[in-house]
């Protein structure tokens, strides 16, 4: 399909349609204002009902901003994102134009793929998954098709984000009760609904790694619950049976990523990296004329302090009205207010010193503004620099009115919470546990609505690190109460008695 003719945003020009699915399309386009080619994704949230199309409207706007955080030359540019106001009002994203073959394709027009080209496309991988987890995203659905390699053996990943707005923050399946995403390169943790984080990824690398090497999936079948369950249950063919020139190392490293418990995968793509560099391809080396190894060379390495450091405050000097505490807030209000999230954000860190210094560490105001910082912090993604400042505040409520303190809890809460997105599942579920007792007590100010999320997170992060069988022990009696308080037809005894069904499925 192509010469569609409308024009999005009184800008974009659809051209070609390239792809299309349930939720929406991908088109090559136009920019009339900057006269060069990009790609337009549209969402359709008018295919969803209600308070649904409303949320996946806030997921996309979210996922926009934050994916527009990541600067890596591996990933697409984002030059553009909104709602058009045309008949539908399709959420639309416009992104770089990326000339070149889909990796599917590459694969398949070298048969056998040269391992040392596997490795540099693996490592070429590490380099972009290292910058995007330390925002951090998870991508979601690494898979060969979405990734592009370009005329000079660069490769670039697409669809970074889409995933997770189509996806929900309450579970991991559809309506019909599939999961998101390509099952031929999903984790076990994300086909069981379990809780993502980096590891998820690392995993998707293993299968995209291993289809390089032996020329299949690991894990092939006719059916969805049937290549889901192989991925849960079976042991990979190790590559080697396959093609014995591949050395040793590489084997090992592949069947590391495919290890069933994350706990038991390398830690980071920055490992993996680090694991594959031996193996790179020596410069000089015959190439072809689409070969990925060609431009890749140390200098693409990840930077290995990325994901493990707190990203630095603005070096920024503040300007001189902005050292007025107070003209300072009404800035931030309105910024947020106009849903300038980034703008705010620095604001706030700027002039939190000076007004530590006006006002008292542990004044009011200074209190205040710290818990704007760390809940502005979150909103835009940035969980690494909002756990720091929610456990200093959760600490000092704590040593002033005792560990019960209700808002103590809430930072404790939104602390484990930032774990989570930091793909720290067994650090989060320790914080999750421990907090779940105040939470259920109903004599020192009990929660029940926040309990039942916290089961929620807890049966997901169990599903995550493979204990299914306390996952499914812990989501059976969250079904019994959550029906009990709110009534079977209510979206959460739903979402936690799909997850249950298709566990029960997966596990036969």
């Amino acid at each position: 399909m192509s010469g569609s003719g409308r024009v999005v945003a009184d800008r974009y020009e659809l051209s070609t349609l390239i792809g299309q699915g349930g939720m929406g399309q991908v088109w090559t386009g136009y920019d009339q204002r900057l006269d060069r080619r990009v790609a337009v994704k549209l969402l359709r949230p008018d295919r969803v009902a209600g308070h649904e199309a409303e949320e996946l409207r806030r997921r996309f706007v979210r996922e926009c901003r934050v994916t527009a955080q990541v600067d890596h030359p591996g990933l697409v540019t984002v030059h553009d994102a909104g709602s058009d106001t045309g008949e539908h009002g399709d959420l639309y994203l416009v992104m770089q134009y990326v000339d070149g073959s889909d990796l599917a394709d590459h694969i398949a027009e070298h048969d056998p793929y040269p391992w040392p080209w596997a490795v540099a496309v693996a490592a070429q991988l590490c380099s972009v998954l290292s910058a995007v987890h330390a925002v951090p995203i998870v991508h979601r659905d690494l898979k060969p098709r979405n990734v592009m390699v370009k005329p000079d053996g660069t490769l670039t990943v697409l669809d970074l984000g889409v995933a997770s707005v189509l996806d929900s923050d309450t579970t991991r399946l559809t309506h019909t009760g599939s999961p998101i995403g390509s099952p031929a390169y999903m984790a076990p943790e994300q086909a069981m609904g379990g809780a993502v984080g980096p590891y998820t990824d690392l995993y998707a690398l293993g299968v995209l790694l291993y289809e390089l090497l032996s020329g299949n999936v690991p894990f092939a079948g006719t059916t969805v619950l049937g290549v889901l369950h192989r991925h849960l249950y079976e042991p990979p063919l190790p590559v080697r049976q396959v093609r014995p020139e591949i050395p040793e190392p590489l084997e090992a490293l592949v069947l590391r990523l495919l290890a069933k418990d994350p706990q038991h995968r390398p830690a980071s793509a920055q490992e993996v990296y680090e694991a594959l560099l031996p193996l790179l391809p020596a410069r000089g080396a015959p190439v072809g004329p689409l070969d990925p190894t060609r431009p890749f060379l140390r200098p693409g390495a990840p930077w290995p302090d990325r994901a493990v450091t707190p990203a630095a405050q603005p070096t920024q000097q503040v300007e001189e009205p902005r050292q007025d505490v107070a003209q300072a807030v009404d800035d931030v209000k309105r910024l947020l207010g106009e849903g300038r999230i980034t703008q705010a954000v620095d604001l706030l860190g700027a002039i939190l010193p000076a007004a530590a210094q006006q006002h008292g560490e542990h004044s009011p105001v200074v209190r205040t503004l710290r818990k704007q910082y760390a809940a502005t912090l979150m909103d835009d993604g940035q969980y690494r620099r909002a756990l720091p400042e929610l456990r200093r505040l959760a600490d000092q409520r704590a040593a002033e009115t005792g560990q019960a303190d209700p808002d103590s809890l809430r930072f404790r809460y939104e602390a484990a919470q930032c774990l989570e997105q930091l793909g720290e599942p067994a650090a989060a579920l320790a914080e999750y546990r421990s907090l779940l007792p105040y939470f259920e007590n109903q004599y020192v100010g009990g929660d029940p609505e926040t309990a039942l999320e916290l089961r929620r997170r807890i049966g997901h992060l169990l599903l995550a690190l493979g204990d299914r069988a306390a996952a499914h022990d812990t989501l059976a009696r969250l079904l019994y109460d959550a029906e009990l308080r709110h009534g079977p037809a209510h979206p959460l005894p739903g979402e936690i008695r799909r997850t249950l069904h298709w566990l029960g499925q997966v596990r036969g």
